[in-house]
């Protein structure tokens, strides 16, 4: 099985830098539908889905490699190598990829000339006192608790508390209808992987520059997530997007644009 297949990947262009786009828990290279227009006279762009997500293959799926966030850091690493990318990629992620990004660029940081971090958060949990992820314990069990009992009640629940009240409507439909189509035991998996990853020890080790666009009013990553990763990644720049809720790249999807420009200056 070819990994072009597998991760149900899409190159945008035919020149210029390369942009590489990874979407978050329960969701598809779809949602970067909005973003991608505005890059598409001056960068080759590259979209995939996480194996178990989107229209990858669900028969790749194996819940060994994909309990850690390692495994879907190999699956960035293995779309790059099937386009014979070796360096200057700059990796988009969105929320929990957005720790799959930093985990590839430890591995290979001669692939990446830098990353954009919509909407990231190193844990989820909270660490009193010098760490205020956002959720105890018993919420996220709870939550996962709930996906077992009633998966659909449980996207219909998520899907709004992740748009936030600019996404209320268009975006939470939108993130439902992903979430439900998700086959269960693979966004199980995901879910665990996703919500109870502590990738804060890793932050000294990433060596390549990081943008870090947080919404100013998200339920999933507090503003002071964003200000602790603008702390402990070196040479990072913060970001705080006027947005209110954990999606900017689908509510507002200008505001990234123009931070992203900002970004590449002149390229």
């Amino acid at each position: 099985m070819t990994i072009t297949r597998r991760n149900n990947t899409r190159m945008l262009g035919s020149q210029g830098p390369v942009l590489l786009y990874a979407h978050g828990f329960g969701c598809s290279q779809k949602m970067w539908g909005a973003v991608t227009p505005a890059f598409a006279d001056s960068h080759r762009q590259i979209l995939f889905d996480y194996v178990g997500s989107g229209q990858s293959d669900l028969a790749a799926f194996d819940a060994r490699r994909y309990a850690s966030l390692n495994g879907y850091a190999q699956d960035v690493l293995d779309v790059c190598d099937a386009y014979g990318l070796t360096s200057g990629v700059t990796f988009v992620g969105h929320s929990v990829s957005c720790s799959v990004g930093l985990l590839a660029s430890i591995a290979r940081p001669e692939l990446f000339e830098r990353l954009v971090l919509v909407g990231p958060s190193p844990c989820f949990l909270n660490d009193p006192p010098h760490y205020m992820g956002g959720f105890e314990r018993e919420d996220l069990e709870g939550l996962l608790s709930l996906m077992d009992q009633n998966y659909i009640g449980w996207a219909q629940y998520l899907a709004p508390v992740v748009a936030g009240a600019d996404g209320a409507g268009q975006t939470a439909g939108e993130l439902s209808d992903s979430f439900c189509s998700t086959e269960p035991a693979v966004a199980r998996v995901f879910a665990r992987a996703t919500f109870f990853a502590d990738n804060r020890a890793d932050l000294s080790r990433v060596t390549r520059p990081c943008l870090i666009l947080q919404h100013r009013e998200d339920a999933l990553a507090p503003l002071a997530v964003g200000e602790y990763l603008h702390a402990h990644l070196r040479g990072s720049t913060l970001r705080v997007l006027p947005v209110a809720g954990h999606c900017g790249h689908m509510t507002h999807p200008q505001l990234v644009v123009d931070a992203m420009r900002s970004c590449f200056g002149a390229e």
